[in-house]
């Protein structure tokens, strides 16, 4: 009966020790399962933002320049009128330059680019920005990433295209000019200058995706800029602060160091000439230059190469519209007005036109039977 007993025991204890042992190797394969799900991400993870009632963002308002319904008018005229110069400027450039052959030269190589990029710039945002001035502005989710994108791209790009032809103009010696600027350099600058704004665009795109936006969809501003979503963020927002210090630090200040440099030994060079008009000129041409340059990278420097908690966005709004709008439209007539080859191609290109347009009416007024 004691042996009974005994064995009875026995049997419970393995029965026990043999149950723990199946809900131990099933908790282990259940997590081991748990894990192979989370590192190929075939389990939904569980939304943080369920548990307290947010939803993701799938549009943003953009409250715009300004709010005050008295200026909204004229100032939807004044940016008007500068974007008209800015798209019939830097058309108008591209156009000429493509044109007449005497202009398919390395500095008006970067001035096509220039303008190219320029064109593409401003019709990034003003468009969104004009829609603001007369009505509420909504963009989605993937259309503000999208802007965002174009915009970081076309701005590093211009950063580029202008350090090019500031180097142009440092090594502009007669001797040495066609093989220093060769087609293939030229090429391998522009190449160079798209594939560092790609870069760029991309981190900056990149970084942004990653946030997760919860209620808060109001932009305090007129386009889809960094630092107005950043604070739209619920997520730490330290990692893209860091990737907005290193990509505005490589693509804007190194840029500007070059070009000043490059346009200082060319004011030294200025001031080596005996001729006082021809001096005055130059340095007249140079000096329209470095304030256009001067306006594009100090706006931005000021802009970005600080933390996003000290930013005022009611007066950050005003120093975007530097380089948002003001250089744009100011580039193609820098670069234009006081061009003399440029001037030169256009009384070309329209006595052409001129002649044609004169030579099609005499043939429409010939008669028939003669």
């Amino acid at each position: 009966m004691t042996e009974m007993l005994h064995k009875t025991q026995q049997d419970s204890q393995v029965e026990i020790f043999s149950n723990c042992l199946k809900v131990k190797t099933l908790e282990g394969v259940y997590n081991l399962a748990n894990y192979l799900a989370d590192i190929s991400g075939e389990r939904k993870r569980e939304n943080p933002l369920e548990k307290n009632g947010g939803s993701f963002v799938t549009e943003f308002i953009l409250l715009g320049l300004t709010d005050q319904p008295d200026i909204q008018l004229p100032l939807f005229f004044l940016f008007l009128v500068m974007y008209i110069i800015t798209v019939l400027g830097n058309l108008g450039l591209i156009i000429l330059i493509g044109l007449n052959s005497h202009l398919h030269t390395p500095m008006y190589f970067f001035l096509f680019n220039l303008s190219f990029i320029d064109l593409c710039y401003s019709s990034v945002f003003t468009p969104k920005m004009l829609i603001n001035f007369i009505s509420k502005n909504i963009i989605s989710y993937m259309g503000c990433m999208t802007q965002l994108y174009f915009f970081c791209f076309f701005a590093i790009s211009e950063c580029y295209v202008l350090t090019s032809m500031a180097y142009d103009r440092f090594i502009c010696k007669p001797l040495l000019y066609n093989v220093t600027m060769s087609s293939n350099v030229c090429s391998g600058l522009m190449l160079g200058s798209y594939l560092m704004a790609f870069s760029g665009a991309v981190a900056h795109t990149g970084c942004m995706l990653r946030l997760t936006f919860c209620n808060a969809n109001t932009i305090n501003h007129y386009f889809c800029d960094i630092f107005p979503l950043l604070q739209l963020s619920c997520m730490s927002t330290y990692v893209s602060e860091l990737v907005v210090f290193i990509v505005v630090g490589t693509n804007v200040i190194v840029p500007s160091f070059i070009i000043f440099v490059s346009y200082g030994f060319i004011i030294s060079s200025i001031l080596h000439i005996s001729s006082m008009g021809r001096r005055s000129k130059t340095f007249s041409t140079c000096s329209s230059h470095i304030i256009a340059v001067s306006l594009f990278s100090g706006s931005f420097a000021f802009m970005y190469l600080k933390p996003s908690s000290v930013v005022s966005l009611d007066g950050e709004k005003i120093s975007s519209v530097f380089y948002t709008s003001v250089v744009p439209t100011m580039n193609p007539l820098i670069y234009s007005l006081r061009n003399k080859d440029v001037k030169l191609a256009l009384r070309k290109t329209l006595i052409k036109l001129g002649r044609r347009n004169l030579k099609k009416k005499m043939m429409d007024q010939k008669s028939p039977f003669f």
